[in-house]
């Protein structure tokens, strides 16, 4: 065969383009093999690349994302339902410790999810958040361990703290507290970062599928009964315990912005307590408002202070027959003032804990709950000051109930 019909049978697929009848096929193999002895090398480079940047990845970014995330099913977990095995309660699982690493826009956004179908598919027991919102360490915190110490199960609460960036803890294993302490921000009385620590608080306890009912508290609140109690009272409510009326003074009304309208009118300006307690759609519904928080975020400055009034307002305006418009926190403002009364060690004996908690008419004032007159109003008390924490802890088995 002449050497031309040669090179025509080798390039008989014709990717050589077929035209190449004068090529000899020795300067050809070459040219072919050359790609695969490059490809093998490239090939291996690019699969130890990817496995030693999974393993940069696990090293220096995994443990911090995978506190929120929930754990995998295993592969026990796979088996049918008859087994006895529950992969969906994996997870839905609370994270063991409240630390993160979101931003508050990656926060608000997870905390917004709610389920469109509203009965759970697997045992569900409701659990009361306690969120504290403070400047630092929290000196009442034996007494409130006593307190969670009577619940008999853990799983029955959950507690955050917010305090001042750079604040450091050092609650023991045992506490209540411990690993509790959520991202914060600087939150300044009276003004609008008040009201973002709340938020955040609300969006870091709705995390945990079943919180179901979150109450904002600060380190200078006590509880004034035992957990049983407590937990009774809030998760049987059928209302959440926010405070709001219509004050047509200069306190009230006066410190309504025009810049408010028109989703909220001067008529329907609200004033409550800071310290609120709400069911789970109604905490949904703050983290996820882009309708009155912006408007209050930019316009309610002093005198106009969102901690008292973004709250009672809105949910007046969106939930008014959801909110028993009154608070669960008892403070004292007899004497008078723009903050109310700090309790000391001298304040505290048994006589003013009987008035707290045991003479409907005297401190607990009138209320209804669940459309019923009540004895109990207030579940807890502020302002105590930290050297209360003695003769409380002295008093609190006699006269509260817990410890």
């Amino acid at each position: 065969m002449p050497q031309g019909a040669a090179a025509t049978a080798v390039d008989g697929t014709g990717k050589d383009g077929g035209g190449g009848g004068g090529t000899n096929p020795s300067t050809a193999r070459p040219a072919a093999a050359l790609p695969l002895k490059l490809l093998r090398p490239l090939l291996l480079v690019a699969v130890l690349g990817t496995g030693f940047l999974a393993v940069l990845v696990l090293l220096l970014g995994g443990p911090a994302y995978s506190s929120m995330l929930p754990s995998l099913p295993a592969a026990a977990d796979a088996l049918p339902a008859s087994v006895g095995k529950a992969p969906l309660e994996r997870w839905v699982r609370a994270p063991a410790s409240a630390w993160h690493n979101m931003t508050d826009e990656e926060l608000l956004w997870a905390a917004s999810w709610r389920p469109s179908v509203r009965r759970y598919p697997y045992r569900r027991t409701p659990k009361v958040a306690f969120m504290f919102l403070t400047r630092g360490p929290l000196p009442l915190a034996p007494l409130w361990d006593l307190f969670f110490a009577g619940a008999g199960d853990a799983g029955l609460f959950s507690v955050y703290v917010h305090a001042t960036p750079g604040y450091r803890p050092d609650f023991p294993p045992a506490s209540a507290f411990y690993r509790r302490l959520v991202p914060s921000q600087v939150a300044a009385w009276g003004q609008v970062s008040m009201l973002d620590a709340e938020r955040r608080l609300l969006a870091n306890a709705l995390l945990d599928p079943a919180n179901e009912r979150f109450v904002l508290l600060s380190e200078s609140c006590v509880p004034l009964y035992g957990f049983p109690a407590v937990y009774s009272y809030l998760t049987r409510s059928r209302a959440s315990f926010v405070g709001a009326f219509d004050d047509p003074s200069p306190h009230g009304r006066g410190r309504y912005r025009g810049g408010l309208a028109p989703e909220v009118r001067r008529e329907q300006f609200r004033k409550g307590a800071q310290w609120f307690e709400l069911d789970r759609a109604l905490a949904v519904d703050v983290v996820a408002d882009d309708r009155y928080y912006p408007k209050f975020r930019e316009h309610c400055r002093a005198p106009c202070y969102v901690d008292e009034h973004y709250l009672p307002t809105a949910l007046s305006i969106e939930a008014p027959a959801g909110i028993a418009n009154r608070s669960v926190t008892w403070v004292d403002w007899s004497r008078g003032g723009a903050h109310p009364a700090t309790f000391g060690e001298k304040d505290v004996d048994e006589e003013f804990l009987k008035q707290l908690t045991a003479a409907p008419g005297k401190r607990q004032g009138n209320c209804t709950y669940n459309g019923q007159p009540a004895d109990v109003c207030f579940l807890f008390a502020r302002k105590f000051a930290p050297s209360t924490l003695r003769p409380l802890l002295r008093l609190a088995p006699k006269l509260l109930g817990y410890g």
